[in-house]
């Protein structure tokens, strides 16, 4: 096994047109910064590089559905990213941009060198153009039919209701989104990386020399190498991105997915002059934090971008996740569907870690995996709370009733003690081994064991009956809990930072170091504790209810949004609607019919005459709000009864996408009885 002097953790560059989700957390940024977290308490040295993706379709799409500019979009989302997870607690050492000066600079500068060495091939291609606007459509500005589920809406690499990846010429009837009209096909060149010409350097690379990666990383990169590699275009025909740096190139930009990644290393060079030690050092270790979307362009596109420069390196893991869902439906940014990361900070203060828990705790390593506001919940209040904050909470205020919150000597160990102390440095190898595999899930379940343990040695050895007949034998037992929960300061740390920064207050304990993890002494006998408080609170079905109702209304708003309307009846004659006369009329009197939900008894006066109307709306309208209100009655239809009540008539109503009722109302007062035509 290679040994390495420094590590360097990238994270996957969120695109910088909206706010980051739990999606983006669990399946990156709290990994990530466990690693990070993990690695500094062993003293070593790491980076944690992040920074906002700032260019490519999604952000002028943005921009021109929002009538402002891309810079706009960008300066906007960036700082509310990077505060987010400055709050949350994402321990980057840089956070930068792709818009930024640096970065342009090294993204031109590194497609020059390749340029200038031959590396890349030009191809002529036909692509859509858009001959009102005067410019080539990128992928996402085309829309049109799927020609597999046939789906109307979708774009031009992508299938968003059936998942398919599409070409922009499969599309049926594509349309321009920037004119509405049908694009043509024009000529235009770009460059392309020839990614034929690396397809066995890979396979001995990936295939043979890291068969250690996470199966899903595996699969996927065997998957595309064994399908065949075809050359991927550098360039595009866009007005927002680095240029490409070269005469022949006028108004094209570098692909996003080609300058994107050389954000990691201009992020490094904006950090420090020392930026070369962290990428062209062989005794760096470099590992790539991305979800299971970023796995090609990660584990085979950007390293044969490195290859093909010649003096980088390369990655030596990508610990990939895969996706989580939300509530048993796929997150969605464009359908609102997500728990935004800004908004969760402002709705639960004080409980990063919370967050961070549930995620790691049910983060998607091998398999897609669910949110769900119950789950929250549960590992709050039964994990967080009954394990961790349980065990805490009374070994610190049984040392202040017994000793004031002085460490008690050690006494005489049974076999029980020295088999609990023994085992917080099981734990420790066994969550050394977790992380040392990118197994966070299986770490953090290991590290709560030591609470677990605590709370059951503390529950058998029953020191709250002991005092009164062995004290010394509670001093022992209370020493040993102490030392337990020192050492949960130091194994926790990487997972619920706040909390521990918390609880090291309450112990009055700041050795906060890996290597004395394990330790059955960190806090001498007369060490002095401080008073406690509670680590964790519980957290209500009130609270709880309010995210889901939060989520049904997105649900029920996104159903009003994307629907249709139902297709015309059949044709009736002209005869047949002159037939119906319908009035205006007002509402002089309204009630409920008792011992229903809908229906209404409404007095209307139509002009004609006063007569009573029964209408199934008095779930969408309370009696005393609709008195006076003028209305709209088809006044010769056949009397019927309902509930006993004889309806003389019909109020006409608009049934809105989500079932409401409205009334047809004329838009101004007219006078009752006027024929409606």
């Amino acid at each position: 096994m290679t040994s390495y002097k420094r590590t360097l953790i990238t994270s996957a560059l969120p695109y910088a047109n909206g706010p980051v989700h739990i999606g983006h957390l669990a399946g990156v940024y709290v990994p990530a910064d466990i690693y990070a977290r993990y690695l500094r308490l062993k003293n070593e040295e790491v980076l944690l590089i992040g920074g906002s993706d700032e260019h490519g379709v999604p952000i002028t799409l943005k921009a021109k559905n929002e009538g402002v500019t891309p810079q706009d979009i960008v300066d906007k989302y960036h700082g509310m990213i990077k505060d987010s997870f400055e709050r949350f607690g994402i321990s980057f050492d840089v956070y930068s941009r792709t818009s930024s000066k640096i970065h342009h600079e090294t993204a031109a500068g590194f497609f020059k060198k390749l340029y200038d060495e031959g590396k890349f091939v030009e191809q002529t291609s036909e692509q859509y153009y858009d001959e009102e606007n005067k410019q080539f459509l990128a992928d996402r500005y085309i829309v049109g039919t799927c020609p597999k589920c046939s789906f109307e809406k979708a774009y031009g690499d992508q299938c968003e209701s059936c998942g398919t990846s599409l070409s922009p010429t499969e599309l049926i009837n594509p349309k321009s989104m920037i004119s509405g009209n049908t694009p043509v096909l024009k000529e235009t060149k770009h460059w392309y990386l020839p990614l034929d010409q690396y397809e066995p350097w890979l396979k001995e690379w990936i295939l043979e020399g890291h068969k250690e990666w996470k199966s899903n990383v595996y699969g996927q990169c065997k998957s595309w190498i064994d399908s065949g590699l075809n050359p991927r275009a550098v360039t595009r025909d866009l007005n927002w991105g680095v240029p490409v740096p070269i005469d022949e190139a006028e108004g094209k930009v570098l692909y996003v997915w080609f300058d994107a990644p050389i954000g990691y290393i201009s992020a490094t060079k904006e950090l420090t002059p020392d930026w070369e030690k962290w990428w062209k050092d062989e005794e760096t270790k470099m590992l790539h934090f991305i979800g299971k979307d970023n796995i090609v362009f990660h584990c085979i596109i950007f390293p044969t971008m490195l290859k093909a420069e010649g003096s980088y390196n390369l990655p030596e893991n990508v610990p990939a996740n895969e996706f989580l869902n939300l509530e048993g439906d796929k997150i969605s940014t464009s359908r609102n569907w997500a728990v935004w990361l800004h908004e969760y900070l402002e709705e639960f203060p004080g409980k990063e870690d919370v967050l961070k828990y549930t995620l790691t705790a049910n983060a998607p390593e091998t398999k897609d995996n669910d949110f769900t506001w119950k789950d929250f919940q549960a590992r709050n209040n039964n994990e967080l709370v009954a394990v961790l904050g349980n065990f805490v909470n009374r070994a610190l205020v049984l040392t202040q009733k017994y000793y004031n919150g002085e460490v008690p000597a050690l006494g005489e160990l049974n076999e029980v003690d020295q088999a609990t102390l023994a085992e917080i440095g099981n734990l420790k190898t066994e969550v050394e081994k977790s992380l040392d595999n990118y197994r966070f899930r299986e770490a953090l379940k290991l590290a709560m064991d030591l609470a677990r343990l605590g709370n059951k040695y503390l529950a058998d050895e029953e020191p709250w009956k002991v005092i009164k007949t062995n004290p010394e034998r509670v001093k022992t037992v209370m020493n040993i809990c102490l030392q337990i929960t020192a050492n949960l300061t130091i194994m926790l740390k990487p997972f619920l930072p706040f909390s521990m920064d918390k609880l090291c207050g309450f112990i009055n304990f700041d050795k906060l170091d890996w290597s004395e993890l394990g330790r059955t002494d960190l806090l001498p006998a007369g060490h002095q504790t401080n008073k406690p408080e509670l680590l964790f609170e519980k957290i209500e079905d009130a609270t709880i209810e309010a995210q889901v109702q939060k989520l049904l209304d997105t649900k029920k708003a996104n159903e009003v949004a994307e629907a249709v309307a139902k297709p015309a009846k059949e044709n009736c004659t002209f005869d047949d609607f002159m037939k119906m006369d319908i009035r205006t009329a007002t509402i002089l009197e309204a009630e409920p019919v008792a011992k229903t939900k809908k229906l209404m008894k409404i007095l209307v006066d139509t002009g004609i005459d006063k007569r009573t109307v029964v209408s199934g709306i008095a779930e969408y309208y309370k009696a005393e709000e609709i008195i006076g209100k003028q209305v709209s009655v088809l006044v010769n239809l056949e009397p019927r009864k309902l509930r006993g009540i004889e309806s003389q008539g019909m109020i006409l109503m608009a049934e809105d996408a989500d079932g409401t009722l409205k009334f047809v109302s004329p838009e101004s007062a007219v006078k009752n009885g006027s024929e409606v035509r």
